[in-house]
């Protein structure tokens, strides 16, 4: 990781960005948790939730900062009845994770994550196609994964996500500039998007309010990806994407992900919603 993003590591931006906190509730039986060491002394923790079909879609999950993994127990089994594998893996100082979130962490975390996620799965013989998702704060995380090109990526799924960082840091209360930071300073989600070919959805609420549609819109325009879909969820806001449409929602990512690997006559690129 080269870019430096010390100045979203200053206290007034992760007291917005960040919002950590434990929870050690037992891994239901379709689950399984794991420890992901990624300095000494600090592991992050993941729950995995798996299709019974060895050659099932890979989802490695970036949730979003209020989240932690056990909030997607409910999730991943809706994941696992449409055939695609869960693999949820918190922040530092999330869920069962320790040490203490900050920027520079969560993007310099996220490759080992993905390291030990690729060699867990091939010592698992888990051999189905790899897939980033990232919600919301998530997005920067997968984006930061898949500026990288890595062959072993076969697509990205961004929900809830943001392309600007300094209006995201607005909206949540703080004046970013105040504190000495511009957006070259930033994630850069929406230069990162612009590196990845591979198929790309992005799904946004119609009534977010936090991460607004337009962020959306704009990580659609740069992506760079040869095949790319773009997903408004009508009715739902930041918080209620699940509820609002229901059973769609992972129809919905059944349907992006069973192509992945198929050869096309022509790239396409269009508008779902």
């Amino acid at each position: 990781m080269q870019h430096d993003y010390s100045k979203l590591d200053q206290p007034q931006v992760l007291a917005v960005l960040f919002h950590p906190r434990q929870d050690e509730t037992p891994s239901p039986d379709t689950a399984m948790d794991v420890d992901i060491p990624v300095t000494d002394g600090v592991t992050l923790g993941g729950r995995f939730h798996f299709a019974t079909d060895p050659a099932a879609v890979n989802i490695l999950f970036f949730h979003g900062n209020g989240e932690v993994v056990a909030d997607y127990d409910d999730v991943g089994p809706r994941y696992n009845g449409k055939g695609l594998n869960l693999l949820a893996v918190d922040y530092r100082g999330y869920g069962r994770s320790g040490g203490t979130p900050t920027a520079t962490n969560m993007l310099s975390d996220a490759h080992l994550v993905l390291a030990w996620v690729k060699e867990w799965l091939a010592k698992n013989e888990k051999t189905g196609p790899l897939v980033l998702m990232g919600r919301s704060l998530g997005s920067a995380a997968a984006l930061e994964l898949v500026a990288d090109a890595d062959p072993a990526i076969a697509g990205l799924v961004i929900e809830s996500g943001f392309a600007l960082t300094m209006p995201l840091l607005e909206s949540l209360g703080l004046n970013p500039a105040s504190l000495g930071i511009e957006e070259k300073d930033c994630f850069g989600n929406q230069d990162k998007i612009a590196e990845f070919q591979k198929p790309t959805y992005i799904l946004h609420a119609q009534f977010d309010q936090i991460i607004s549609l337009a962020n959306a819109e704009t990580l659609q325009a740069q992506s760079a990806a040869h095949a790319k879909e773009f997903a408004i969820i009508p009715g739902a806001d930041h918080n209620n994407i699940f509820e609002t449409v229901g059973d769609m929602y992972f129809n919905e990512i059944k349907r992006f992900t069973s192509k992945l690997g198929q050869k096309r006559r022509k790239p396409k690129s269009g508008v779902r919603g």
